[in-house]
């Protein structure tokens, strides 16, 4: 027997939830815990950025809470103003996060590679995707190509979302490897910062599972479409 999709819709809801409040329970606790050395996050990325030899990176805030971005076409690293001025350990977590991007994107790290490579044909699938899976709903007994081309669109983007992963947990390893060799946090706020970094990266796991359960959902449409 098959399982109802609206049970995997709803679960998957329920663990973003859970994993969203838990991360925002986690960095709020974490920006009030002042971090070893005293740095801000713009000074923890702009030396880490120097340690890697990468001169060719800018650091900058940018409006907004979680805004956080490393830019690769225009090589800066955004971060939001909270964490750019902060001394925390969670604006240390964050800024030598996005910092690790930077450096994977300067050693060419493989799975950043095609990350980037996806971009255009993502943000194409993205403008037309709704539209087409709508159509493709409504057609679907009179001309299922039409929702089949929906389902490689959204495959597409459900590629994306597992490929994100592998990247976000690298820039993670590279942060957390950085802020320990060079001193910046104890081993007790070491653990704080990864807690911190495992939570945020937890949300990219979720939306990568609810983006499978939803590519599953529109599969089962064709395929019974085609039984009857």
């Amino acid at each position: 027997m098959a399982m109802n999709p609206w049970v995997i819709f709803i679960g998957v809801m329920i663990l973003s939830w859970i994993v969203s409040a838990t991360m925002k329970s986690r960095f709020k606790k974490y920006s009030k815990i002042p971090v070893d050395n005293g740095m801000s996050g713009k000074e923890i990325a702009e030396r880490m950025l120097r340690d890697n030899g990468i001169y060719d990176v800018t650091v900058q805030s940018v409006p907004g809470q979680l805004t956080d971005h490393y830019n690769p076409e225009k090589k800066t690293i955004n971060l939001s103003q909270d964490v750019y001025s902060s001394r925390s350990i969670a604006a240390a977590a964050v800024a030598a996060h996005e910092t690790g991007h930077a450096v994977q994107h300067a050693t060419a790290y493989a799975w950043l590679g095609f990350r980037s490579k996806m971009v255009p044909v993502v943000s194409f699938s993205s403008r037309w995707i709704q539209w087409v899976l709508l159509g493709g709903i409504i057609l679907v007994n009179t001309f299922p190509l039409l929702l089949l081309t929906g389902i490689v669109l959204f495959a597409l983007t459900t590629l994306f979302s597992f490929i994100t992963l592998p990247v976000e947990f690298n820039a993670s390893q590279r942060a957390l490897a950085w802020l320990s060799d060079r001193g910046v946090t104890s081993y007790e706020n070491q653990s704080r910062a990864k807690d911190a970094l495992k939570w945020a990266a937890s949300t990219y796991v979720v939306a990568a599972l609810g983006s499978l359960a939803t590519l599953l959902y529109y599969v089962m449409i064709f395929t019974g479409a085609r039984d009857d």
